[in-house]
């Protein structure tokens, strides 16, 4: 184990107390998720509270701009060897890139893009309860994937917001662009907006679901994506629930996974998730998750086998976890 990599990852992760961060962003959320659709993320580090909602517009550059050359090209270097062509690995604690892989190329997302779909509908809050019909309009008319919505199924805007995440229910999420006040055309305009608001300026969408190969983004930026998402406790709850039972208006009833099964590993920790598919961006995963207590932000876009996003998180996992291990035997 290299010296510089071990002690450059173990002080970001294990110098400070990270069970107490750790319970103190639990407490912030699920406070938060009482009253509101969005909070403001918080962690603690010796009394001095990082608002991420703020940071996370300047997070990853200002890191890359600090760190010094050869240091990142050491860490690089020494990292987990990753099937995924762009892959990011950034602790959000302390605004540090940890491993990077061709960051700045811009790709196609594909379905990661439902993240900013369900952002962009809860900040117009729009009533979740109100009812929202599937409508020819959202047929697949791009890849011509088919899906268990029927059309004319009504479905609250909540549970299509769920689907959008937890499944990557691509009807699901064109109707809820589609019932965007100002219709599809304005929803894209926000989607954009609030893109450009995040500091993610290699990144442009042209329709909610992801099926598009236009949607595209880079690793740097779908990082500060994951980050704003946790701003939502809805976005946390349903894109890291295993599965659920969806019921239209009328009682008929639907069963859906996760398309992240590690949603239900008992060794990991998931904060927020979102995969995605398309033949132009090959396998995606974006998340973030508590690796040793520290939450970490893991970004995989285009993993050229079916499994091999799967298996590049847990590579990523292994690393950092054999890193600390390393230098606590050492010490």
């Amino acid at each position: 184990m290299n010296n510089v990599v071990a002690t450059c990852i173990v002080a970001f992760m294990l110098a400070w107390g990270g069970s107490a961060c750790a319970a103190q962003g639990a407490k912030n959320v699920k406070a938060g998720a009482a009253k509101s659709k969005r909070v403001s993320v918080s962690y603690k580090r010796d009394g001095v509270k990082a608002v991420q909602k703020s940071a996370a517009k300047s997070a990853t550059s200002a890191a890359a701009a600090a760190a010094p050359d050869a240091l990142s090209g050491t860490l690089a270097a020494n990292g987990p060897e990753l099937k995924s062509s762009s892959a990011l690995v950034f602790d959000a604690l302390e605004g540090t890139v940890l491993y990077g892989k061709n960051t700045a190329q811009v790709a196609a997302i594909a379905s990661i893009t439902k993240l900013m779909t369900a952002m962009v509908v809860l900040d117009a809050d729009l009533p979740l309860d109100e009812s929202v019909r599937i409508d020819k309009a959202d047929i697949d008319t791009l890849k011509h994937t088919g899906s268990r919505l029927r059309i004319g199924a009504v479905f609250a805007r909540r549970d299509l917001l769920h689907m959008a995440l937890m499944s990557s229910e691509n009807r699901a999420a064109s109707a809820l662009g589609r019932s965007y006040p100002g219709g599809s055309e304005a929803f894209v305009a926000r989607m954009n907006e609030k893109a450009h608001e995040l500091g993610m300026y290699s990144t442009r969408f042209v329709e909610p679901t992801g099926l598009s190969s236009q949607n595209v983004s880079t690793a740097e930026d779908l990082a500060l994506m994951v980050r704003a998402s946790l701003d939502y406790p809805l976005i946390r709850e349903f894109t890291t629930a295993p599965s659920a039972q969806i019921h239209t208006v009328d009682g008929h009833v639907y069963g859906f996974n996760n398309s992240n099964g590690l949603v239900r590993a008992s060794s990991w920790q998931i904060d927020v998730s979102k995969t995605g598919y398309i033949s132009e961006a090959g396998q995606c995963l974006v998340m973030q998750a508590r690796i040793l207590e520290r939450p970490i932000v893991i970004v995989l876009l285009d993993s050229w086998g079916k499994y091999t996003r799967i298996g590049d998180a847990n590579r990523v996992k292994k690393w950092l976890e054999g890193v600390a291990l390393a230098a606590g035997h050492s010490g």
